[in-house]
């Protein structure tokens, strides 16, 4: 079974948006800077070095070596934080929520898709640095998205109150899920591993932002990936410019709203608020709302009046946070950044975003689209063959796949297009001798054309059926297989946690995923162990 043979765009599982954009269509070009190519990236590159600040790159430094301090992390990767103070050094960004224990596997194709893409280009591009940058998305509050974790077809959650940024959350209380998880983990040396891995970071740090930063080092830190936390006050004071001018202007919404009518013949991903921002602290994550020149903090007594509310900016930036519409912007001013990574729908909310960054004069990034997989043991691969199922074929909807297996199965035609076809010319005579006579006889030919042809329909899904029910066996053989690689119909990598994989093939799960995916060639991986 050829295993690299589905493109994005033939898998079924993208949106006529992101099929657009990989086709490049017309429509979609003012939306985005540069398509994601080797050739496109030295443009990136001059453009970003021209426009980046280079006294940002010390206090990005400063930053990650405080917030290292704990992680024993490769020399690559330390390597990779120095590297960014030299001005022919740029990132390739990623950014994912704090889910528990890695949440999906998509967690880890983002990654690879980062990590792999900088070695790309520093093969094409020598004389610059590129460095892997896993954002963090520590100052989202939607705790019940990333509170959970599948492995084997159950579910474990972490039972929590959280109301302010989920990076500064306590870890008090996920004991009971490791206890839980450990049990169906099970013995062996690949079950010790995880549970190891799990105790690390859940048990032995204070919040979710650190236990998070400690799980992705030891999974990723010998390929050089470098974690940000930007929850901090000193990467907040170089956005200070941006807050200001979003609370005293409005730009965002005005230059997204301009986007969305570009993009009105799709579905739009997220829809702007008159201003962006969330006013945060341990305990609160707010939306900042402006009425009658007075700036309140939703479901709160806090409010500000202008002046109030600039002076807490330039003393407490830290207290502001941008949401979905300004986080893309944040991520652009603090860091020497090239490309970023991630999936359809992430990719779908940054196309609306291209005019405020224009306005801002922001450099917009290149959009790259992340790897997907599909991951399979041999022995799912073997019961495909022996069932003549193409990768192609699963991929399918079930209902196509099951009609269009059982037309290979019987041992007749189920088609009845050529007896349709016969019916049609028998009724042209009719309707030719209809012409020459009363109007209601020509009615009535139209009227028995149709019957007959409805009858003939459904002749054909009564055979159909028929042939469904002989073939019972081999079909639900069929879907048995499918349902495994596709859970809840879903595609694997939304639904399943990296340890239900890494509990079979332990170590040799990430180095065959960074071998195999190329995040250029945009097409969907079939990978085998």
């Amino acid at each position: 079974m050829p295993t690299d043979c589905i493109s994005y765009q033939n898998s079924g599982y993208f949106t006529p948006l992101m099929n657009d954009y990989l086709d490049q269509k017309e429509n979609l070009q003012s939306l985005y800077h540069r398509f994601p190519s080797l050739a496109n990236f030295k443009e990136q590159i001059l453009e970003k070095q021209n426009n980046f600040p280079s006294e940002n790159r010390n206090i990005i430094v400063s930053v990650l070596e405080e917030q290292y301090q704990n992680i024993a992390a490769s020399q690559l990767t330390l390597q990779n934080i120095q590297a960014l103070k030299e001005e022919n050094t740029f990132t390739i960004t990623t950014g994912h929520q704090l889910n528990l224990f890695t949440g999906p596997l998509y967690f880890l194709y983002k990654i690879i898709s980062a990590v792999n893409l900088s070695k790309e280009l520093k093969a094409k591009y020598p004389e610059y640095n590129f460095v892997p940058i896993y954002w963090m998305a520590t100052e989202d509050h939607d705790f019940e998205e990333i509170n959970y974790f599948n492995f084997k077809g159950k579910k474990f959650r972490w039972s929590k109150e959280s109301t302010g940024p989920v990076g500064r959350l306590s870890t008090e209380g996920l004991q009971e899920v490791f206890e839980v998880f450990s049990t169906e983990l099970g013995q062996g040396q690949d079950a010790e591993t995880l549970k190891k891995l799990f105790e690390g970071a859940y048990l032995q740090h204070d919040n979710l932002a650190d236990a998070t930063r400690f799980l992705a080092d030891s999974l990723f830190s010998e390929y050089g990936l470098v974690i940000l936390d930007a929850d901090d006050k000193n990467l907040k004071k170089l956005f200070i410019p941006f807050v200001k001018e979003e609370l005293l202007e409005q730009t965002s919404s005005k230059k997204v709203l301009e986007a969305t009518e570009k993009l009105k013949d799709y579905n739009i991903q997220v829809n702007p608020r008159d201003i962006n921002l969330f006013y945060i602290e341990d305990e609160l994550r707010e939306r900042i709302i402006l009425q009658n020149e007075t700036y309140y903090i939703n479901n709160t007594d806090i409010k500000f009046s202008e002046k109030e509310i600039i002076e807490t900016l330039e003393n407490h930036p830290e207290k502001f946070s941008p949401n979905v519409i300004m986080r893309p912007l944040y991520q652009e001013v603090i860091l020497p950044n090239l490309c970023y990574i991630g999936g359809g729908g992430e990719l779908a909310y940054w196309l609306e975003l291209k005019s405020y960054f224009d306005a801002v004069n922001i450099t917009f990034p290149v959009l790259l689209l992340r790897n997907s997989v599909l991951l399979a043991t041999e022995k799912q691969a073997k019961k495909a063959d022996k069932l003549n199922l193409s990768w192609h074929d699963l991929f399918e909807k079930q209902t196509d796949l099951a009609n269009k297996k059982i037309k290979s199965l019987s041992a007749f035609t189920l088609d009845f297009s050529e007896q349709k076809t016969f019916l049609k010319q028998q009724f042209e005579n009719l309707h030719a001798i209809a012409s020459k006579t009363d109007k209601s006889f020509s009615g009535a030919v139209k009227a028995q054309e149709a019957k007959q042809l409805k009858g003939l329909e459904n002749l054909e899904k009564r055979l159909l059926k028929a042939e469904k029910r002989k073939h019972a066996e081999e079909l639900e053989r069929i879907f048995d297989l499918q349902n495994e690689l596709f859970p809840n119909k879903s595609l694997q990598e939304r639904l399943t946690n990296f340890s239900e994989f890494y509990i079979t093939v332990g170590d040799a799960l990430i180095p065959k995923l960074m071998e195999e995916l190329k995040p250029l060639e945009n097409k969907f991986d079939v990978i085998v162990f």
